[in-house]
């Protein structure tokens, strides 16, 4: 057996998917490798989470993006299974205002049943009222896709690192690829600051940094400009929920301005389309402008959006707009054993599990690497508890079995403290090193509801202390130099720190 080692650079959602599916061969050896303290730091941490049917995409213009959404959509809905990531399937309304739109969607009907959508059909305006009250009454119809659902990304690129892991994938994490050594048109391995690792096959899921990674290969044709989106997230108690996934109707720029009742029960409206030069790959800054476009489209597409005061936070994701629109996802005869997985662009999320398929066959076709398939491969990982999910009889077992279910550390999220100690388990075991809040946010229900960690922070802090075994002024708010306190802390919340 010729054992082949493989590099994938970048941990989100992209790249631990390919990680997952290529750990399933005992001919590979696989190193993912991520240049922060954590997995889904990048473009996957601030999107929608939306998992699209495949209806919008022109199998003409974008011949792969259209090819792999509802293979990926398909594939996602046994994965959430598999690894117990919180999830819901509401099904999208493509809402049409005036005949214009209606034609729109007409288009878009021909579309998705030519990339394989099912259950894809046009509604009336009574049948649209039925699936959705909170709608405009203004609306006259609407595209209905029953198979539109929803993740929780961040949480879902941890769930696909842990099961690869497990599998026996090696998650090298604070480690940024410096370069890639070639010789005689074949990749040799990567620099990185933590050292050389020698390669035979390297593939590129750097997200908005694809084309710093494609250039040290010798590809200068990959472009990546960053496009910003700016979302607002309700608190849980408003009153104007939907229950559907709700999109306006496209236009060649964007898929628009989308109202969702996220997995975790809060309104979200978003995002905006706002296409950044490409030095600012990390503007995730809000704007005034941007945010009033985002507001002033769910005053549109609802018959009442919820007060002002009810806003609970705002966020901007970027998304990697390559040149072309379309997916870049291919190997290279004068760079052997190099694959390009670049511009995945929305909907990556929804093509990630597809994308991870089609990159193996690359391997196995286009590099001629015969695949051999390990015995015993695990497709799920240990089950983690979401305390806020379950009825009160299960918990009432729970706190019985273990009393640190009993301690609630964060009341919005009713998220107890062996929740968090869990958390933290499974931060060491794929070998987050630096304690952080960020990561314990993406694994629990924690800091995310109406105090945004107000309450529930300080707590949070002290257990990861504790936990690491490091002092309170070690734990980041997220990467290094976000240190959130300094100094010998003496006193932070008096008695109470002790039965923390």
């Amino acid at each position: 057996m010729c054992l082949k080692r493989i590099v994938i650079i970048g941990a989100g959602i992209v790249g631990a998917s390919i990680a997952r599916v290529l750990s399933r061969y005992n001919n590979l050896e696989i190193i993912l490798v991520e240049k922060n303290v954590d997995v889904g730091r990048g473009v996957s941490k601030a999107n929608t989470g939306l998992i699209h049917a495949g209806y919008d995409d022109d199998p003409d213009k974008y011949p792969l993006r259209s090819s792999l959404v509802v293979k990926g959509n398909k594939l996602w809905q046994k994965w959430v299974k598999e690894l117990y990531i919180p999830n819901s399937w509401p099904g999208d309304i493509v809402v049409a205002f005036d005949n214009k739109d209606m034609n729109t969607l007409k288009e878009l009907l021909k579309r998705g049943r030519r990339n394989g959508v099912v259950g894809l059909r046009i509604i009336d305006c009574d049948e649209l009222r039925e699936l959705e009250p909170m709608i405009n009454p203004e609306a006259i119809g609407a595209l209905w896709a029953p198979s539109g659902g929803q993740i929780a990304s961040p949480h879902a690129v941890v769930a696909i690192t842990e099961n690869a892991v497990a599998n026996g994938v090696r998650l090298l994490l604070e480690t940024e690829v410096l370069g890639i050594e070639i010789k005689n048109g074949n990749i040799v391995g990567v620099r990185t600051n933590n050292g050389f690792i020698n390669a035979d096959i390297v593939i590129n899921a750097a997200g908005l940094y694809a084309d710093k990674i494609s250039k040290m290969a010798g590809i200068e044709d990959v472009k990546i400009r960053p496009r910003k989106g700016e979302y607002i997230i309700f608190h849980k108690e408003v009153k104007e929920k939907v229950r559907r996934i709700i999109f306006p109707t496209p236009t060649e720029k964007t898929k628009g301005v989308v109202v969702t009742t996220e997995v975790n029960g809060h309104l979200m409206i978003g995002p905006n389309a706002q296409d950044l030069p490409e030095g600012a790959k990390e503007d995730v800054s809000n704007t005034k402008e941007g945010l009033e476009f985002v507001w002033n489209w769910a005053r549109r597409l609802l018959k009442s959006v919820p007060p002002r005061s009810a806003v609970m936070r705002t966020f901007a994701g970027l998304r990697p707009e390559p040149d072309g629109g379309d997916f870049i996802i291919r190997s290279y005869e004068d760079v052997y054993g190099f694959i390009n997985v670049a511009g995945i662009r929305s909907p990556g999320l929804t093509a990630a599990p597809a994308i991870a398929y089609f990159v193996r066959d690359i391997i196995a076709n286009d590099l001629g690497v015969t695949l051999t398939e390990k015995r015993k491969w695990s497709p799920t990982r240990r089950p983690p508890i979401f305390l806020s999910r379950l009825p009160w009889e299960d918990v009432k077992k729970l706190v019985a079995k273990d009393a640190k279910y009993g301690k609630i550390v964060c009341r919005c999220g009713m998220t107890s403290k062996a929740e968090i100690i869990d958390a933290i388990k499974r931060m060491k075991e794929i070998g987050v090193k630096k304690p952080n809040l960020e990561s314990i946010k993406m694994r629990t229900t924690a800091m995310k509801g109406r105090c945004q960690g107000s309450f529930c922070t300080i707590r949070i802090v002290m257990i990861l202390a504790r936990e690491y075994n490091v002092p309170v002024w070690k734990i980041l708010q997220n990467e290094p130099g976000s240190e959130v306190a300094v100094g010998h802390i003496k006193t932070l919340l008096g008695g109470e720190v002790n039965d923390l």
